[in-house]
């Protein structure tokens, strides 16, 4: 059966419709540009009508009138002059012409200078970015850079402050040791000085460069907006941009004027998995204050706090006879007695919590009572009590650590890199936050934190900036809020004063260093004196009975 032909509509119907529809396009393209006056004269008009309408809304009241009256003479008077209301309506044509112009204005490309300092940093990328084989190299000598950069801006410097660059799909971009030598010579034929951040995109071969702008470092100690067992270690970058940083904000003081920053957040109690910190950094660099920040805060929610000195620089005397400050230790033997009184305090507390959980009733009040122990240069505790023929008090820190967080109670440790190597096995296993201050090499920061930062550490930096990291998550930019020593001459005024309005009264004279802790709650005996027995360390008969409650 021989086949029909199809419908003339069907077979020539689209290239109809392609030449209307091209006639179509034709026609609106011509109109436009016909009445492209008429559209910028329009655009305009409602510009000028938006701006009238907010000069109204910000218009006193009692000024309306006056105004109102100003207007109407104003076209009184132009109605009366010959040729007024011509002119009038000129004038407005000409201003709603001028109001509604487009102001998008072509990108303009890099000067000479630029393009020049762009030349050679391709240059520089060339023994990295090719190998011989590459038939149709990306990077070569003499070729042309804007293949490969992109989307680059400068400061007023003339330096770059932000750069994208393609590179070839071989270049190794999955080993460490290759990006590390990428970034190390962009950051030295950017800039140095700067923070560089290195973004990235190895699936779409494709890597960001761009300076950080640095964190605010004026912010001084002052009550902070937390929940329960939330501490506030400082202050960081938000989540935008590829910087890690953090999606949630705090209100705070900045120089007088109210800010909205996004704060570094350490949770801490039985529910934390870093219960306990390290902070490592160069003399000066904030370890200090960032220990008194913690000590204000958590003497703020009512914690009971024990400070142990290691320098001896009378750094935490402000504290002494304080209100929840159970004491503040600076030699090697009331260090020894306050770490031996803080174990058997732990054993205490956990025989106490498991025998009210036997009976069904909840923890008493004097073992859910978050106990915080602070202790700044515990090494050169132990260099001390060496010489002294003391046992090393960091031994007596590991009952703490290990059993710490089921009875609130939390170690937050501050040592130099110099003295890393003196402190204990125990003290690495358990402290999960982590934060380094002050200027520190790329591999000191990753010895410590566990992961390198992805970004470019300064030579020069203020003190209490640096990086933190909680547990097995990213690396943070880190801004300590400002907690001098309230003591200090050489300290801000404003910030002392800060210091000093958080601190809580005094209940008492000081105590003198190596004075006994004194607490009306029944303690257990020295941890090292205490006979063993099955099942616990602590003799069941030193552990007062837990009583219902009435």
């Amino acid at each position: 059966m021989a086949r029909r032909p199809l419908p003339r509509i069907l077979t020539s119907g689209s290239a109809s419709l392609a030449r209307g529809r091209d006639l179509a396009r034709t026609a609106a393209d011509n109109a436009t540009d016909v009445l492209h006056p008429l559209l910028v004269i329009g655009r305009g008009l409602r510009v000028l009508a938006v701006a009238g309408r907010r000069k109204w809304a910000a218009t006193p009241p009692d000024k309306r009138g006056p105004a109102l009256f100003l207007a109407a003479a104003c076209v009184l008077v132009i109605a009366l002059v010959p040729y007024g209301p011509l002119l009038g309506l000129l004038t407005l044509g000409a201003a709603a012409a001028w109001a509604g112009r487009d102001r998008t204005t072509e990108p303009a490309g890099p000067g000479e200078a630029e393009a020049a300092r762009l030349g050679s940093l391709y240059e520089a990328l060339v023994p990295y970015f090719s190998v011989p084989e590459d038939p149709s190299p990306l990077f070569a000598h003499g070729g042309e850079w804007d293949k490969a950069f992109s989307d680059f801006a400068f400061d007023e410097a003339g330096r770059i402050t932000r750069l994208h660059i393609r590179y070839p799909a071989y270049f190794t971009d999955g080993e460490a040791a290759s990006r590390a030598r990428i970034e190390a010579l962009l950051h030295a034929k950017s800039g140095r000085g700067r923070e560089y951040l290195f973004d990235w995109d190895e699936e779409g071969n494709q890597l960001d460069m761009r300076v950080l702008a640095p964190l605010p470092a004026g912010i001084a100690a002052q009550p902070f907006v937390t929940g329960p067992g939330e501490t506030v270690l400082g202050f960081t970058d938000a989540d935008a941009d590829g910087v890690h940083g953090v999606q949630r904000t705090l209100p705070v003081l900045h120089d007088g004027r109210p800010l909205d920053v996004p704060p570094v957040i350490w949770r801490t109690g039985p529910h934390s998995t870093e219960p306990h910190l390290l902070a490592v950094g160069q003399p000066g660099s904030g370890t200090s204050t960032l220990l008194r920040s913690l000590a204000l805060q958590a003497l703020r929610s009512g914690a009971e706090v024990l400070v142990v000195e290691g320098g001896s620089s009378g750094e935490y005397a402000c504290l002494s006879g304080r209100r929840g400050v159970l004491a503040v230790e600076c030699g090697p033997a009331g260090a020894a007695a306050a770490l031996e009184w803080a174990a058997g305090e732990t054993e205490r507390r956990l025989i106490a919590t498991r025998r009210a959980r036997e009976a069904g009733l909840p923890a008493p009040e004097d073992a859910r009572r978050p106990l915080w122990i602070l202790l700044d240069r515990p090494g050169v505790l132990g260099y001390l009590a060496a010489a002294e023929g003391i046992d090393d008090p960091l031994a007596l820190l590991q009952v703490p650590l290990r059993h710490g967080r089921t009875v609130q109670l939390t170690v937050a440790v501050a040592e130099h890199f110099d003295h890393l190597e003196l402190l204990h096995d125990v003290v690495w296993a358990h402290t999960r936050a982590r934060a380094v201050l002050g200027p520190a090499g790329v591999q000191q920061i990753a010895d410590v934190l566990g992961v390198p930062p992805n970004t470019t550490p300064t030579a020069q930096v203020p003190p209490g900036r640096g990086y933190a990291r909680l547990g097995t998550g990213p690396v943070f930019r880190l801004q300590v809020p400002a907690t001098p020593d309230p003591y200090d001459e050489a300290a801000g005024p404003e910030a002392r004063q800060a210091v000093l309005d958080l601190l809580p009264e005094r209940h008492g004279p000081a105590p003198a260093p190596g004075h006994p802790l004194l607490d009306p709650v029944p303690r257990t005996k020295p941890l090292a004196s205490q006979p063993p027995a099955q099942g616990s360390a602590v003799d069941a008969a030193e552990i007062p009975e837990v009583s219902e409650a009435p």
